[in-house]
């Protein structure tokens, strides 16, 4: 059947719902990583668990965000990511509201759970609303418009948290998730898999519990200099997720269909995912807790710092992603990491008592650039790997990698010891940056894929039920 695609005002109110919707996650993760000392501080915790803070979301997301775009593909993406909506609300107030560190970490998992509903739903909703013409722009304009919350983020999270408590960086997420659901409901087009699909909730589970016990093993190791029980589960982890990607190969119906990576572009640019947005991850968590400890800046300082990143990416997503469409995204997938690197590693200098013109900016601007040319490419090129059918996969895979990525490299941060976090975040998350620039000049095929997002001729490889 022919699909139907929706009309170009609706399509605005679309994009608008998308946007809102992302905003909430971005949001989220920026403010608590601008929060943490001020938490760490409040609930009398130590750096141990300023990582569970940060990585017991990111657990439950890149754990249950396969679940959640496969959800959305069998049940109706708007209906899950509607959901997503509802339950992000009510676990942000929760967050709000915990009493001490456990609870706090809990609801967090809880957020992050209700986040995998809805992250992966943007694209594939955005993917299943526009012709094939317009989607290469319509992910840019995405992107651009999701950079506003970007912006915003360090600039109302630091200004909340001068004159209020940390618990109201949740409290914020609530008038932004009424008014996208407001737009939501309405505007968006249900769409899903006309092939009848079964949940997959053992290989959610092996994912999980794969994840989880490779979680806690990296952050606990060092706190408990690599007793039994940490090194014990972090084995049971690895073993896990081998059994993850094995029961996906055999079952019937896979949560992750692994015939998505014969696509070398798809390949690639989950390998970029992975390098990049762990690298982006593990180093922004640690540069808000050096500026506000070591170099003693407010919060709002500390907020205002990344600004020129985030303006950036505003202001010039939208025209990268355009230029990716007609000259291929291996140009800017291998430029932007390797830029972006050479930010972080001027970075890894920073001492305190250090001017923010000459000390930070120069550093922020290398890693904005870098990060402005590689967004919007990547994330064409993941969907315009697929076909339409497993967009909610694509984007589910894809956030999942991402997810994972920072979970794993925020996990490791400690491996040196607190006291070296920094130092070993700039110069690990640098190469690791680094390395994805490289991967993406070797195996992403440019000319071809600039050949299909100009005619709209997108040729996703076909794969069996």
């Amino acid at each position: 059947m022919k699909p139907t695609f929706a009309s170009p005002r609706r399509q605005f109110w679309i994009l608008l719902a998308t946007v809102l919707g992302s905003s909430v996650a971005i949001l989220d993760g920026t403010i608590v990583n601008l929060a943490l000392p001020k938490i760490a501080s409040d609930l009398h915790i130590h750096f141990a668990s300023l990582q569970w803070i940060v990585d017991g979301y990111l657990l439950s997301l890149s754990a249950l965000i396969l679940l959640g775009g496969s959800l959305g593909d069998i049940l109706g993406r708007k209906k899950v990511y509607l959901t997503g909506l509802v339950g992000f609300g009510i676990s942000s107030v929760l967050c709000a509201m915990s009493p001490n560190a456990v609870f706090l970490i809990s609801a967090r998992v809880l957020q992050g759970l209700f986040g995998a509903l809805l992250v992966p739903g943007a694209l594939a909703i955005i993917n299943t609303s526009f012709a094939p013409q317009a989607r290469s722009k319509a992910i840019g304009q995405w992107t651009a418009w999701s950079s506003i919350a970007i912006v915003l983020a360090p600039l109302i999270g630091g200004s909340v948290l001068e004159v209020a408590s940390w618990r109201w960086i949740f409290f914020i997420n609530i008038p932004l998730i009424i008014g996208c659901f407001a737009l939501a409901a309405p505007s968006i087009i249900d769409s899903k898999d006309s092939e009848p699909r079964h949940i997959d909730i053992a290989g959610a589970a092996f994912a999980g519990l794969g994840l989880a016990g490779l979680t806690y093993g990296l952050i606990e190791g060092p706190a408990r200099h690599w007793s039994t029980i940490p090194l014990v589960l972090l084995c049971a982890g690895a073993a896990l997720l081998a059994i993850f990607l094995a029961w996906e190969a055999r079952t019937k119906d896979p949560m992750v269909k692994l015939s998505l990576f014969k696509s070398r572009n798809f390949v690639g640019s989950n390998l970029m995912t992975f390098a990049m947005y762990g690298a982006l991850s593990g180093f922004t968590f640690s540069l808000m807790i050096y500026l506000q400890t070591r170099m003693h800046y407010s919060s709002i300082a500390a907020g205002f710092s990344i600004v020129p990143t985030s303006i950036l990416l505003m202001t010039f997503s939208g025209k990268i992603g355009a230029l990716a469409g007609r000259f291929g995204p291996r140009p800017f997938m291998t430029a932007g990491p390797l830029i972006a690197a050479s930010g972080m590693g001027l970075l890894y200098f920073l001492q305190p008592g250090a001017s923010y013109v000459l000390g930070v900016l120069p550093g922020i601007l290398l890693f904005g650039i870098g990060m402005t040319l590689l967004v919007s490419p990547l994330t064409t090129t993941v969907m315009a790997s697929v076909s339409d059918a497993n967009s909610g996969i694509a984007s589910g895979i894809n956030n999942a990698v991402a997810r994972a990525a920072g979970l794993i490299v925020i996990a490791l941060l400690g491996f040196l010891g607190s006291a070296h976090a920094y130092t070993f975040a700039a110069s690990f998350c640098a190469i690791l940056a680094a390395s994805g620039g490289v991967l993406s000049y070797f195996i992403i095929e440019s000319r071809a894929l600039a050949r299909k997002l100009r005619t709209g001729k997108i040729q996703p490889i076909q794969t069996g039920k």
